[in-house]
């Protein structure tokens, strides 16, 4: 199998300098145009095109886009991802998925080999703990997804709106028994602002508040949501979209099928 040619090869087949190389594959001026031509024909005669590590060098990217989802296994975040994708390969970029499991480390690790390897912007949705300083040296090419950070592009969630308009949609079909399936206030947006949102509904229709906070996960929904039903329930929000999952699977389970189930998750 034969070697991969590098810059040094092309030079000494082209008979000049590793830097009339370099100018060439840069497009900058100071080659003669005969020059120019004799090392692009000695290039795609052997199907040379530059490493990685050298267009890098030269502070040129291979248009790749970085998407860090929180959870692979999130419903939400991949139908986001999904609404990427197809703008992204219209513009001919190569996305490629890294998972965060909402650590600030791994976010942090994930950069700095991002930042090595010169990707051209990175799609980041946020979470709890996200040290700023981390993301600052990518303020101009980071865009946070449901988190605001002053300074970055972001586009977040309408957490208490979305609360209110299932809670709103529930008691306008005479639900007054509604119980709460939710996130830790650890979390400000998905656990904090949404829990709020539903205990102030409550509170401004004198409606009894029975919730229970047992995480983000398929399996907290399973075990905890006969925590937060009573004789009276009718009617059951959850926070996310994995806890509606693992609520749900528990429901059919025990055929508890007149309980009305509302959710906020791939659409808040």
């Amino acid at each position: 199998m034969q070697n991969r040619l590098t810059i040094k090869d092309i030079a000494r087949l082209s008979g000049v300098g590793k830097s009339t190389v370099s100018r060439v594959l840069n497009n900058e001026s100071g080659v003669s145009e005969r020059t120019r031509e004799r090392v692009e024909a000695v290039m795609n005669q052997h199907g040379f095109s530059p490493s990685r590590s050298a267009r890098a060098m030269r502070g040129q990217s291979d248009k790749v886009v970085a998407i860090i989802v929180s959870r692979l296994d999130s419903l939400s975040e991949n139908l986001a991802v999904q609404t990427m994708l197809p703008a992204f390969y219209e513009q001919g970029y190569d996305p490629i998925m890294m998972e965060s499991k909402f650590s600030a480390q791994m976010v942090e690790e994930h950069l700095g080999m991002l930042q090595r390897r010169n990707i051209d912007g990175v799609v980041l949705f946020g979470f709890t703990g996200l040290k700023e300083d981390v993301l600052k040296p990518w303020q101009p090419s980071l865009v946070l997804l449901a988190r605001d950070a002053s300074g970055f592009a972001s586009v977040c969630y309408d957490d208490e709106g979305a609360i209110v308009i299932l809670m709103q949609r529930l008691y306008e079909q005479g639900h007054r028994h509604i119980s709460y399936l939710g996130v830790p206030h650890a979390d400000i947006t998905t656990g904090k602002r949404r829990h709020e949102a539903y205990l102030a509904f409550c509170k401004k229709h004198n409606l009894p508040a029975v919730a229970a906070l047992p995480g983000l996960g398929m399996k907290q929904g399973y075990e905890q949501v006969a925590s937060v039903l009573t004789s009276q329930t009718t009617a059951l929000v959850c926070a996310t979209d994995t806890l509606a999952l693992g609520a749900s699977k528990y429901l059919q389970e025990q055929r508890i099928g007149e309980l009305q189930l509302a959710i906020v998750g791939s659409t808040p």
